[in-house]
C-alpha cells in the first residue's frame, strides 16, 4: 500500500518562505489529529500505515482560493481526510485567510485523482 500526505498552498498570497512552512506544519499536525479524533476506522488504519512506513508529505501549489476550494471539494467526495487551514493573522495575513489545503494520509492513487496535476512548491 502506498499511503501520503499533500499539502496544497495558495501562491496568490505572496506569502514568505517561514509562513508557508508553518502553514504547511499546521496542516500536516491538523489532518493527523482530525484522524485520531474520528471514528473512521479506515483513515486510521492508512494513518497508522503511513507512521510507519516514512510519513511522506508532498507538498504542491495552486494560483489562488477557488482553485483550492475545488481540491478540497474532491477530496472531501472521495471520502478522504482533508482539512483547510486559515491563518490566525498575527503576522503577514488578515485573520481567517485561508492559506493551505491538506489532504490525507490516504492511499496515493486516490489523492493523486486530486492533486496529481499540481506543480511541487
Amino acid at each position: 500500500m502506498d499511503i501520503k500526505m499533500v499539502i496544497v498552498v495558495r501562491t496568490d498570497l505572496d506569502m514568505g518562505k517561514g509562513k508557508i512552512a508553518a502553514q504547511v506544519a499546521h496542516a500536516a499536525v491538523s489532518l493527523v489529529l482530525d484522524v485520531l479524533n474520528s471514528s473512521n476506522n479506515v483513515w486510521k488504519e492508512w494513518l497508522n500505515y503511513w507512521l510507519n512506513e516514512g510519513q511522506p508529505k508532498i507538498v504542491v501549489k495552486v494560483p489562488n482560493l477557488e482553485e483550492l476550494n475545488k481540491r478540497y471539494e474532491r477530496a472531501i467526495s472521495l471520502g478522504l481526510p482533508a482539512t483547510i487551514i486559515q491563518d490566525a493573522g498575527k503576522t503577514q495575513l488578515e485573520p481567517g485567510t485561508i492559506t493551505c489545503l491538506g489532504i490525507g494520509p490516504a492511499p496515493s492513487d486516490l489523492v493523486d485523482k486530486i492533486t496529481g496535476d499540481l506543480k511541487l512548491l
